[in-house]
This record gives C-alpha cells, sequence and structure tokens, in this order.
C-alpha cells in the first residue's frame, strides 16, 4: 500500500471516529470521549495535512488542476477555521458540524479522482490560487457561522420555553458565544468572500477576455455576496445580532452548498466538474465582445 493510500485511510477513519466519538461524549454528558474525540479529529487533521502535502509533492503544479485537491483542500479548510474558534473560544460543539463535514468532502474528493474529472488548465496558477483560497476561507467561516446560528436557535427555544437542559442542550455554549461566532464569521469572511469574488472576475477577465457570462454558478455567486454583503451591514452597522443574523446565516451557507454540490456537478457550467470527464481540459470559447 503507497503513503498516499495509507494516508486516506488514517484520515478518513481519525475524522469518522473523533466526529462518532464527540457525538456521543455529547449526547451522552461524557466529557472525557469530547476530549478523546477532539483529539483525534486533530490527529485526523494532521494526517490530512500530510497528505495535502504528499499531493502537490507527487504531482507539483498538477495538483492545483486536480478537482481532487480542492474538495480535499475545503475539508482541509473547515476544520482549520474550526481549531482557531476553538482556540479562541473553547466552541467544541462546532466540531458536531465541523468533522462530518470534512469527512463528507474528503470523500468527496475521492469521488471526483474515481471518476477522473480534472479541472481545466485555465484553472490553475496563482491567481486563481488566491480566488479559491479567499473563498474556501470565507465557506468555512460561513459554516462555523451556520453552526452557532443553528444551536443558538435551539437553544433560545428551550430558554423561551423554560424546558430542562439536559444531555445535548447542557453542553451548548452560552447564547452570546453563539453571538460572537457569527458577529466574527460574517466581519472576517464577507471581505474574504469580496476577495475571492473579484479576483475571480479579474482573473476570467485575463483568461477569456470576458468578466461574466452569465453562468449559474457566477449568478449564485452574486447572490450569495448580495445575502453576505447585507448580513455584513446590517450586523457590524445597523447592530444586529441574535436570532436574525443566526437565521440568516444559515440560509447564506445553504445557498454556498447548492452552489458547491449541486451547481458544479448536476447543471451546465463552465465551473462543472462533469464538463471535463477523461481528461478534457478546454473551456467553452466565447464569442469576443
Amino acid at each position: 500500500m503507497s503513503a498516499f493510500n495509507i494516508l486516506f485511510v488514517l484520515v478518513l477513519a481519525a475524522y469518522f471516529a473523533g466526529a462518532t466519538l464527540h457525538l456521543l461524549g455529547v449526547v451522552a454528558g461524557r466529557p472525557g470521549l469530547r476530549r478523546l474525540g477532539n483529539g483525534l479529529t486533530v490527529a485526523g487533521f494532521a494526517f490530512h495535512s500530510a497528505d495535502l502535502a504528499v499531493l502537490f509533492a507527487s504531482e507539483g503544479g498538477a495538483a492545483l488542476l486536480s478537482g481532487e485537491f480542492y474538495f480535499s483542500l475545503l475539508a482541509w479548510s473547515f476544520l482549520l477555521i474550526y481549531f482557531f474558534l476553538w482556540w479562541r473560544l473553547r466552541l467544541e460543539m462546532l466540531g458536531l458540524l465541523a468533522a462530518p463535514l470534512a469527512v463528507f468532502l474528503f470523500l468527496s474528493s475521492q469521488a471526483v479522482t474515481a471518476t477522473r474529472m480534472p479541472l481545466p488548465k485555465a484553472l490553475g496558477g496563482l491567481f486563481f490560487g488566491l480566488h479559491i483560497g479567499a473563498l474556501f476561507l470565507a465557506i468555512s467561516l460561513l459554516a462555523m457561522a451556520c453552526g452557532a446560528g443553528a444551536a443558538y436557535l435551539y437553544l433560545e427555544r428551550k430558554i423561551k420555553t423554560k424546558e430542562k437542559l439536559s444531555g445535548f442542550s447542557k453542553a451548548l455554549p452560552a447564547l452570546s458565544t453563539c453571538d460572537t461566532v457569527n458577529r466574527w464569521a460574517v466581519a472576517a469572511g464577507f471581505p474574504l468572500y469580496t476577495v475571492g469574488l473579484l479576483s475571480g472576475f479579474i482573473w476570467a477577465k485575463l483568461t477569456w477576455n470576458r468578466i461574466f457570462s452569465y453562468d449559474p454558478k457566477e449568478i449564485t455567486a452574486i447572490g450569495v455576496w448580495l445575502l453576505f454583503a447585507f448580513l455584513f451591514h446590517q450586523r457590524l452597522f445597523l447592530g444586529w445580532q441574535g436570532r436574525k443574523t443566526a437565521r440568516l446565516a444559515i440560509w447564506i451557507f445553504g445557498l454556498t452548498l447548492v452552489s458547491l454540490l449541486v451547481i458544479n456537478f448536476f447543471m451546465p457550467t463552465h465551473h462543472s466538474f462533469a464538463r471535463y470527464i477523461d481528461g478534457a481540459s478546454n473551456l467553452p470559447v466565447w464569442p469576443q465582445p
């Protein structure tokens, strides 16, 4: 078995075991299981980092043309943001979202490889790396805001109905902590999403001499940006907090997942992996204006 295959098994096993033990620890009220689950998730993240390094070292710049690399990198980004929030806020609860999402996306990266759907060569390069890097960090921040928003709404309903907090409910952080995650995610995520979107349009102009093509992926990305901009404005300048911002963060992340998973695979778009089966690498050439 190659080093790459060994790392794949280690990453998957550590992530899956970490997510399972974390969930069992929360439901059963066993802090020891939660800590063990977090430890395994950290180990999985270390293996995952090594896996990305091996992939890049073995393929060089060609890794940047692989759908496998980008899906794996997105899974890695989710956990990077989760660990940062865990370090700053001691918010273990977000691991219930981050670890399962990392497992799903990491497995998705292997599905892309199995069906041989490489990204076209035109999507490589440092400028596209800026586009992808900024967007992935923004999406990861949105995921954490979504998880914190769901926890906020759940806990708020429990408090309003005066239900006794037990089991899973007792493991949730205070409402103010959930709201803090939302504020941080919005404050950092919107500028990153803006950079990612603008760099993508500039890169498209340099590559195809066309900024906007009315592609479903581009239209959805602009819709996400508008909603994100509204949340950013209401949150930071008008003082929105609590239930409204929690709900909006959940909707924005949901739309982002539709863009990432549904449009990329099942709709006609020049961002789609399905257009490049069996190594085809040419993007559509639009008529010049």
